[in-house]
């Protein structure tokens, strides 16, 4: 009998679709914003793969929206290890429900959140003095740090059936500093996770001469068309061949030569779009996601409007492998599987797969 252990951060990832690149500390905002949960779902992805993997499984969970709710959702019947205090939870409450499972002693801590839950997790093990394995099923908007699952299913999968372990960064980076456009992850904490093949790496920050890339981009623009700009340095080329600073981080939505929505949210880009509409990105270098890593803002309704033009330096490529999505949408994701043609240069092209 495998017991796992499950924290969900309940606020994780609200910020992402309503263009705050970040939860901390922006929870009214995000509200104001109409921002709704995202982490919940994404638990219960992982619990439904997880309880359909093996009936050798005991949950052990924190009370209420902290996991006994989702686990109680995907058919579990959970033992709660205790409560949070409010009906607001925070990063105390997480911090206090690593060390009740611990004194539960679990076979794996699942945690459900972005690189904030990620320190909080290792950080107590690392006070506890504590070698418990730890997964994270990505449910934040930062999901910089290798200890989390390509998608919440491939955590469910990895829950039930890793052998061995190994130690990996937890990083994070300061929200305030990236929603200004500035990157610079730091390295939290060292935590033991479950080795396996859908396991992500560390975000690998850095890019390459990508000017002909963006000037190709940007020759063949169609005036009638809505372009979709995605964050990140390729992309921001791209915006800066179109004559206008762009949010480096952030989503921009341009059409015949101005920019119709700056730093948007998911409700800008949707008010913005037209008859036909392209989206650009380039893949996280190091990861391969296209989609469901810092860009929560185009989301599935957004991605189905459009097509899509990825860009990437044939370096980035060759580091990455394959192209991965996570939208939230297991449909899309599925239809989006498959080959795609990326823009490398600025005439050539690349097939490379999204799996």
């Amino acid at each position: 009998m495998r017991r796992i252990g499950l924290v969900v951060n309940p606020i994780a990832g609200m910020g992402g679709r309503v263009g705050l690149k970040g939860t901390d500390n922006k929870v009214e905002e995000a509200r104001r914003r109409g921002a709704e949960p995202r982490a919940p779902d994404r638990a219960r992805q992982a619990l439904e793969h997880l309880e359909e993997q093996s009936t050798e499984v005991a949950v052990y969970t924190y009370g209420g929206v902290m996991g006994e709710d989702e686990a109680v959702a995907a058919g579990f019947e959970p033992t709660v290890v205790g409560r949070p205090d409010g009906d607001e939870t925070s990063t105390a409450d997480t911090r206090a429900a690593v060390r009740a499972l611990v004194d539960a002693d679990v076979d794996l801590i699942l945690f459900v959140g972005g690189d904030g839950t990620a320190v909080d997790v290792a950080e107590t093990l690392d006070e506890l003095d504590d070698a418990t394995p730890i997964l994270g099923v990505p449910g934040g908007v930062k999901v910089y740090s290798s200890v989390f699952a390509v998608t919440p299913r491939a955590a469910g999968r990895i829950a039930t059936t890793f052998e061995r372990t190994e130690r990996r960064e937890v990083n994070d980076i300061d929200e305030d500093a990236y929603r200004g456009g500035d990157v610079n992850t730091e390295l939290k904490a060292l935590a033991e996770v479950p080795v396996g093949d859908e396991i992500q790496s560390s975000k690998q920050i850095g890019g390459g001469t990508v000017e002909a890339l963006a000037e190709a981009v940007a020759a063949e623009v169609d005036p009638e068309t809505t372009y979709v700009l995605g964050p990140g340095s390729t992309v921001d080329a791209v915006k800066t061949e179109l004559g206008f600073n762009g949010s480096p981080l952030g989503v921009d939505v341009w059409r015949g030569g101005e920019v119709v929505a700056r730093d948007a949210g998911e409700s800008d880009i949707l008010d913005a779009l037209g008859e036909r509409n392209v989206i650009v990105v380039s893949p996280i270098g190091g990861q391969g996601f296209i989609f469901g890593r810092g860009n929560d803002q185009i989301s599935p309704p957004v991605i189905r409007q459009s097509d899509i033009e990825v860009v990437a330096s044939k370096q980035k490529l060759k580091d990455i492998g394959v192209l991965r999505v996570d939208t939230g949408d297991p449909e899309l994701d599925e239809a989006l599987r498959g080959w795609m043609r990326v823009r490398v240069g600025k005439f050539e092209r690349q097939l490379l797969k999204v799996v």
